[in-house]
């Protein structure tokens, strides 16, 4: 039988837990960072809502771990004037090695995302480089802090990692705080190191840089939907004046950009779901999208430079129905419209 989810009071020493290795923890380069978004990310696309035990490989996080800083390994400031544009450095001491690693990648490969990049003879090579530095470095000592080693996340052996009971548990229901910390710890990082001062200049758009998506792909990516699905609004169906790219399951419940995820709606309905998730008409229609459509939008993504996975978006939906279905939220149908997600949202997606 499956092992039960952990208790209230498990959670809370969880959450705990984390606020302590963010507190104590020793920070010399960002990769613990990446890692903690890394777990949290895997645990929603491959755990279960239960208290199972989640075995991850090395190369998956290091997949992830490109993705993660395959734009960062891009000069950052080009064209502006107070600065001197250059790629940031992600480590007290010598650069950091993935960004190093990548940035050397991109130059040779020419490879204009991750996803082209997966396709290249040397992308093997690549992920091997950085699965032996995520193995020798964060796996080996994110668990250190205050002083000792308390591993309440995950326990090794080669090329794989075991999340402990409880912890994908955690991780999916925390996952947007886990990105939240991680990040800003991550922004913190970049500028307190003295060394990024002459690239950062006055940056205000820092954090758009390191962990969103730019607005010429979304631009890009707008236009390329446009002609897949036509000049409509997906939600109310009106034609589009203007339009804007709206993340079909909201950036707030799940931080991470994926092409399947991204649908046309008019400025006015993406104002009013906000941050809510889509009734089940407007959820419906996207699965169907997500099947009638899923090499187009891989192909749309290979050319905005975008990440695509099909299957992983639909786990994703699963996930987050049944997280607001455990807390009693209500789907956006439009405007001042909600109604209550119950259990046909996830039998729908399973």
């Amino acid at each position: 039988m499956p092992i039960p989810s952990p208790s209230a009071e498990a959670q809370l020493a969880f959450l705990t837990k984390l606020q302590r290795l963010f507190a104590e923890g020793d920070f010399t380069a960002t990769y613990k960072f990446a890692l903690l978004i890394a777990l949290a990310d895997l645990a929603v696309e491959q755990g279960a809502d239960n208290g199972e035990e989640l075995q991850l490989t090395t190369r998956q996080i290091a997949e992830r771990f490109i993705q993660l800083y395959w734009r960062q390994a891009a000069p950052y400031g080009a064209g502006r004037l107070d600065v001197e544009p250059g790629v940031l450095i992600q480590n007290l001491g010598a650069q950091a090695a993935v960004v190093a690693a990548i940035a050397t990648f991109r130059a040779s490969a020419r490879a204009t995302s991750p996803q082209v990049a997966a396709q290249h003879p040397d992308y093997a090579k690549l992920l091997s480089a950085v699965a032996q530095t995520v193995t020798a470095q964060p796996l080996n000592y994110l668990q250190n802090f205050g002083g000792s080693t308390d591993e309440f996340l995950y326990t090794r052996s080669p090329g794989k990692v075991l999340l402990k009971p409880g912890v994908a548990f955690c991780l999916r229901r925390f996952q947007p705080l886990v990105h939240q910390l991680a990040r800003s710890h991550w922004l913190a990082h970049i500028k307190g190191n003295r060394r990024n001062l002459s690239i950062l200049g006055e940056a205000d758009d820092l954090e758009e840089f390191l962990f969103e998506t730019s607005r010429q792909s979304l631009a890009l990516l707008g236009a390329e939907l446009r002609k897949l699905d036509g000049p409509k609004c997906f939600y109310c169906g009106q034609g589009l004046a203007s339009a804007e790219v709206d993340h079909f399951i909201p950036f707030a419940h799940y931080p991470r950009d994926l092409a399947h995820n991204f649908v046309l709606a008019h400025p006015a309905c993406n104002r009013s779901k906000s941050d809510a998730l889509a009734a089940k008409r407007h959820l419906q229609r996207w699965l169907t999208r997500l099947v009638d459509h899923a090499d187009d939008i891989g192909e749309i993504a290979r050319q905005v430079g975008m990440v695509a996975d099909g299957p992983v978006s639909r786990r994703v939906a699963s996930w987050g129905y049944a997280s607001a279905m455990a807390a009693g939220g209500r789907a956006w149908i439009g405007p001042n419209q909600f109604e209550r997600i119950d259990s046909s949202y996830v039998q729908l997606i399973e």
